[in-house]
């Protein structure tokens, strides 16, 4: 199944996508887009582009497993993409992916503006990889 991963931000989201075999998580794009429809449309738009079945957003939650406000933005921005595009939309703990996305742009000496357009889509990868190996797991 064709998954979209989105790691949504105040001004940045980062976008992933895996194969049909659920094998490899890519990197799509990062969106620069402040107003949650607006982007919202925009992230249906890349869903449909890319034929996804369905969408996972990343839900940070904090370290002792508590929501804080931005879980609650997360989950308005989940409902948002069910409405436009009917998909299925599933919500994945993303504590720790921004840390270790990092890490991973940090090995490959990625810096500056670079890694500062880069890092939400490699945070997205890391949401989809966990949330592919949940499902086979499950």
């Amino acid at each position: 199944m064709i998954i979209l991963s989105v790691d949504y931000g105040d001004t940045r989201t980062g976008l992933a996508v895996c194969d049909k075999f659920e094998m490899l998580a890519s990197p799509v794009t990062v969106i620069n887009e402040k107003d949650a429809e607006k982007l919202a449309h925009t992230v249906s738009e890349k869903a449909a582009e890319l034929k996804a079945q369905q969408i996972v957003v990343g839900l940070p939650k904090n370290m002792d497993g508590t929501e804080g406000f931005r879980a609650e933005a997360c989950r308005h921005f989940a409902e948002l993409l069910y409405d436009l595009t009917g998909l299925p939309v599933d919500l994945q703990d993303e504590r720790l992916t921004t840390v270790s996305a990092h890490g991973i742009l940090n090995e490959t000496n990625t810096r500056g503006k670079k890694r500062k357009a880069v890092v939400d889509a490699v945070s997205a990868v890391l949401i989809l990889e966990d949330y592919i190996r949940k499902r086979k797991n499950q």
